[in-house]
């Protein structure tokens, strides 16, 4: 298990050697410790603007290289953002590091969380939050996936369109409260007379009647999210998400 100290000296030690890479125009921290909200689990996160953009893949096999040679790195995984990739590390000691590489031209705050440590940082736009109209018809798109799979006998697959319904109506309420909707980033903040209704809206068998149950539950709640942003079309929708959950 690592330690605070531990991620602190493998943080410095990944900074150090940015300033030194010349293909590398700027370092920023990301994440939580950007903003002071570091904690005993977070895990690394930084980013790096690369001067040429035909360089990124180089950069990358080197310092995943590093990563192997000097930091116990077992395994790895992309995940890509426009022009930024994020490279993922899970370290032996159970750290996470992720390290972002962006253009030069792309490389600046895409979010709050960005703390420029050294070079230089484009202005850019900021990653959009999610739409309330897109959460609402993908939660009763999961709906109707719902009802499907229940009357298939296709359990599992119903248990994962409830629970993707239930977190579609979460992120619904942290957009209404101001509360980060990405990932469930916001989700322990919301209020009490929120989250508590949503508890029964968890699977706890995988049976038919234990299914249908959570389903009821988290469309009672999604009316009242819809409710919140659109009166009117919470109400045009009512008869028929009631009929589809009942």
């Amino acid at each position: 298990m690592f330690t605070p100290e531990d991620r602190e000296r493998i943080r410095a030690d990944l900074l150090t050697t940015a300033r030194s890479d010349a293909r590398i125009t700027g370092g920023a921290i990301t994440g939580s410790a950007s903003v002071g909200n570091e904690d005993r689990w977070s895990d690394i996160d930084l980013a790096f603007g690369v001067r040429d953009a035909a360089d990124i893949s180089h950069t990358l096999v080197d310092w995943t290289a590093r990563m192997y040679r000097d930091h116990d790195c077992v395994h790895h995984v992309d995940v890509v953002a426009g022009a930024w990739i994020y490279r993922v590390f899970l370290l032996r000691n159970t750290l996470q590091v992720d390290i972002a590489f962006a253009p030069a031209a792309d490389f600046g705050a895409r979010a709050a969380t960005f703390q420029l440590v050294f070079g230089d940082a484009a202005d850019i736009p900021r990653a959009g939050v999610p739409k309330s109209a897109e959460l609402v018809g993908l939660a009763w798109l999961y709906g109707l996936h719902v009802r499907s799979s229940i009357k298939r006998g296709r359990l599992w697959q119903a248990e994962y369109m409830v629970s993707a319904m239930r977190d579609h109506v979460l992120a619904l309420a942290c957009l209404r409260f101001g509360l980060p909707a990405r990932e469930g980033r916001g989700i322990d903040k919301l209020p009490r007379e929120v989250t508590a209704p949503l508890e029964l809206a968890l699977v706890g068998h995988l049976g038919a009647d234990d299914l249908s149950r959570a389903f009821r539950h988290a469309m009672h709640a999604l009316l009242l999210e819809i409710g919140h942003v659109d009166p009117e079309l919470a109400e045009r929708l009512r008869p028929v998400l009631i009929e589809l959950a009942n």
